[in-house]
């Protein structure tokens, strides 16, 4: 082994490679190409996997012409007496059903939360808020709305009634009011104006027109059947 003092001070100063760094029979420099080659290899290996395309997934059968979009169902109701069969989201109350989908306006959206009584409709005769209903619960359901009181030309007594006692200012709860006076005449309701009042306590008239819609209800209440 050659005595570290005898070397140039240049030689003496630099550090011996340890023998792990070289592999046996090859020279650093076979060994530095060798591990040049590998890494662009694996590189090159890399970046054609990532061009390559793979295959599309298949597609979604469409929807079948004529039917109705997902989620949509159908529903069945007689409307003023007249048949009717529309698709409607399970969500959809009766009352957008009846006027978004069937053009019925007459029925009246006010609160949308069941306190105003803007929106009543007769369900099988009996008084229904519409907009707390939805369309899909009223399925074979008879449905009457304002627009289905007059016979032709000839007005619902309780029309002519809230006509005849101005039981109305800007009309906006008409409707309601008269649907639900409507409905009111087949109820047990005592005869006093009071019974008449807490009957109709769900129907709200911004225009305080209470004592003239109360008076039109008994005027038809006392009309001989």
């Amino acid at each position: 082994m050659t005595d570290p003092k005898s070397l140039p001070p240049e030689d003496a100063s630099r550090p011996e490679a340890p023998a792990s760094d070289v592999p046996e029979g090859a020279t650093r420099r076979e060994f530095i190409a060798t591990a040049t080659t590998i890494t662009v290899g694996g590189a090159l290996l890399l970046e054609a996997c990532g061009h390559t395309s793979a295959a599309p997934p298949p597609s979604a059968p469409g929807p079948t012409p004529g039917a109705p979009p997902p989620g949509e169902m159908e529903v069945h109701l007689t409307v003023n007496g007249q048949p009717r069969a529309l698709k409607v989201d399970p969500r959809t109350s009766l009352l957008d059903a009846l006027r978004e989908r069937m053009d019925l306006t007459g029925t009246k959206k006010g609160c949308d939360h069941g306190q105003c009584g803007a929106c009543t409709v007769l369900v099988n005769g009996r008084r229904e808020l519409s907009c707390l209903s939805l369309a899909l619960m009223q399925e074979g359901a008879e449905v009457r709305t304002v627009e289905g009181l007059a016979q032709g030309e000839t007005l619902h007594p309780m029309q002519e009634a809230f006509l005849t006692c101005d039981a109305l200012q800007c009309g906006y709860c008409t409707p309601g009011q008269i649907m639900s006076a409507v409905g009111l005449l087949s109820e047990p309701c005592g005869t006093a104006d009071a019974d008449v009042r807490e009957a109709m306590s769900g129907n709200i008239c911004r225009c305080s027109a209470y004592p003239n819609i109360v008076a039109a209800i008994q005027q038809v209440r006392r009309q001989p059947q």
